[in-house]
């Protein structure tokens, strides 16, 4: 018997997977939790072999929990469940090690084909998952194809522009004048593509360019 834990704040999402699961042979559903501080505090008591795991909820974010979880119960085995499918989410959650990511409008079969693959130690994610995953290696590849990665100095000129550095102290930090950083910030955005800080930000993360 697979024993299985769901945290969803939508008392509609949580009925509706226990329903999807109730009449399983070799399923059952062992805990429900509301929000991530109950998760944490029910699964140091009651640790299921799977755990379906709503990345948004109030609170403690998804990536967090999943991070917590994989590194003081590694036996649990976690399957995002959200209604997200932005490459950053997907990201942030395959790199804290969960096995699986579907979508919640997912039917029944899938879902219980996601539990089972799970299980025996295999990865599941969703088809819009595969096709986000896919879509960035393409844009990588088109982003390399065209020649407009970044160059080493610019590499490091976007990092700290992520870590929310002004131009100046991109300067003082890579000894260079503010003018030349003003330079590097220009050329950046034109290369990438975008009009300003958050959305080169943005473009980074879902391609790989800066950690999360």
């Amino acid at each position: 018997m697979i024993t299985i834990a769901i945290a969803d704040d939508h008392p509609l999402v949580m009925e509706g997977l226990q329903n999807m699961l109730r009449y399983s042979t070799e399923m059952e559903v062992v805990a429900t939790y509301p929000d991530g501080a109950a998760l944490l505090k029910g699964i140091s008591i009651i640790q299921p072999d799977i755990l379906l795991l709503d990345i948004s909820m109030p609170g403690i974010p998804g990536d967090e929990l999943a991070r917590t979880i994989g590194r003081d119960f590694p036996k649990i085995k976690i399957i995002a469940l959200t209604n997200l499918d932005n490459i950053y989410y997907i990201k942030s959650m395959l790199q804290q090690g969960v096995y699986g990511y579907i979508l919640k409008n997912v039917k029944r079969d899938i879902l219980i084909e996601a539990i089972k693959t799970v299980y025996d130690n295999g990865q599941f994610l969703d088809e819009t998952v595969k096709e986000r995953l896919l879509e960035e290696k393409e844009a990588i590849k088109r982003q390399t194809a065209h020649g407009s990665l970044l160059t080493r100095r610019e590499k490091d000129v976007l990092k700290l522009i992520a870590e929310n550095n002004t131009s100046k102290e991109i300067a003082e930090k890579l000894f260079l004048s503010k003018r030349t950083i003003d330079h590097h910030r220009e050329s950046i955005l034109s290369k990438m593509e975008v009009k300003n800080v958050s959305a080169l930000v943005k473009k980074a993360i879902e391609l790989g360019m800066i950690e999360i």
